[in-house]
């Protein structure tokens, strides 16, 4: 294995030459820790340049370097000793934890304890003498002292890593809820859109389109009318939507939301608009007197049978379009049936988009939305659309 192929980073260089070069200027100048060892002269300086040399390597291949660093210190014991190999021994030690595997982090702080212990006993057995305790409490200083203080670091690094990583997953967790939040702004601003505009653009294109298409001026002038009502209508609705994005929600007081109160309303403009197509409408409210509903509830209601009343006016064949409401405690449930078969005339695209918002607007409160054709009670074919809408008993009127 090329222990080099990764480049030394430049502190490891730093410390691989300052301690080299003052390892030989102590030599030079005789400091030396011991004497009378069979290895003197410049015996000293075989392990003062080893151990330089493995402070290279020191973060690229931390356990070769402990390992050779050990066999150093003690081929060091046999010379005149040098206290540079000693302490640069000692930062092989500590690199060995800090940059080592998480297994070697927790297995040399205990193994140089042990090793600490095992000398200043062993040694204490042997001479006989407290003075040997030194020996060990030295050992401890060059082996234990810096594995603790590697692991030390190790751990507080670790930790502000873990900071970080939860700190970079919150801010990702945070963004995806701002998109989410973006998307469900978006499709509830798509829905309110469809929802307010659409009735009124189809009775202007159904009107329309009778107009051009019959020679009639009382005709004519009747799907003006009509279309003049449709277009003022719709426009404001779309100066009140435009209105509500621009502004911050500052100084103005929120838009009141739509309500079933208002159904009533609807119904007498749908009639008129649909007098031309041969189309009735009709309200039956079996709602209790004075039952309250929450105000998601009412919205959602009463968007679903403004958007089935726009439907029956683009797609429903001549007949009378029944729109039903009963609170059932627990729920609202809202049912709009309409003659379903070919229908003579002019009749206005449609593009599925009113059918995905009700139902949509029926799963944000937890309830059930089904629509399609069946038979009616006298054998003909009708368009029934059916929600149920869940109510809170808390929010509900005892």
């Amino acid at each position: 294995m090329n222990l080099f192929r990764r480049r030394p980073h430049r502190h490891d260089v730093v410390i691989a030459v300052v301690g080299l070069l003052t390892g030989l200027a102590g030599w030079a100048l005789g400091l030396h820790t011991q004497g009378g060892h069979p290895f003197g002269g410049a015996w000293v300086l075989l392990p003062l340049v080893v151990t330089a040399a493995l402070e290279l390597v020191r973060r690229t291949a931390p356990r070769f370097a402990l390992i050779t660093g050990t066999f150093a210190i003690i081929a060091d014991q046999f010379t005149l000793g040098s206290v540079v190999t000693v302490l640069m021994f000692t930062d092989l030690v500590y690199a060995a934890v800090l940059y080592g595997t998480p297994a070697a982090a927790r297995r040399i702080p205990v193994t140089t304890g042990l090793l600490s212990v095992a000398v200043a006993v062993g040694f204490l057995a042997w001479l006989h003498k407290p003075e040997a305790l030194l020996i060990g409490l030295l050992t401890g200083i060059v082996s234990f002292a810096p594995a603790t203080t590697g692991a030390l670091v190790r751990n507080h690094r670790d930790a502000a890593e873990a900071a970080t990583l939860r700190a970079e997953q919150t801010a990702l967790l945070a963004e995806i809820d701002r998109t989410q939040a973006v998307v469900a702004e978006r499709a509830r601003m798509a829905r309110e859109l469809h929802d307010m505009v659409a009735n009124h653009l189809s009775a202007i294109a159904i009107h329309s389109t009778a107009a051009l298409s019959l020679d009639d001026p009382a005709t004519t002038r009747q799907a003006l009318t009509v279309i003049r009502t449709n277009s003022v209508d719709g426009l404001a609705e779309m100066r009140r939507l435009i209105g509500l994005l621009r502004d911050s929600g500052a100084g103005r007081a929120p838009a009141a939301a739509p309500t079933l109160a208002g159904l009533d309303a609807l119904i007498a403009q749908a009639r008129t608009n649909g007098a031309s197509s041969g189309l009735d409408f009709a309200l039956h409210d079996t709602r209790p007197e004075g039952a309250a509903l929450p105000a998601p509830v009412e919205l959602a209601a009463y968007r679903i049978v403004q958007e089935s009343l726009t439907n029956a006016l683009k797609h429903a064949s001549p007949g009378t379009v029944t729109a039903v409401l009963a609170h059932t405690g627990r729920a609202l449930t809202v049912r709009v049936t309409s003659p379903y078969g070919e229908r003579p005339g002019p009749r206005a695209p449609g593009s599925g988009a009113g059918l995905v918002g009700m139902r949509e607007r029926a799963a944000l409160l937890g309830g059930s939305f089904a629509s399609g054709p069946e038979p009616g009670d006298d054998g003909t074919k009708i368009w029934r659309v059916r929600a149920e809408l869940p109510i809170q008993e808390s929010e509900s009127t005892p």
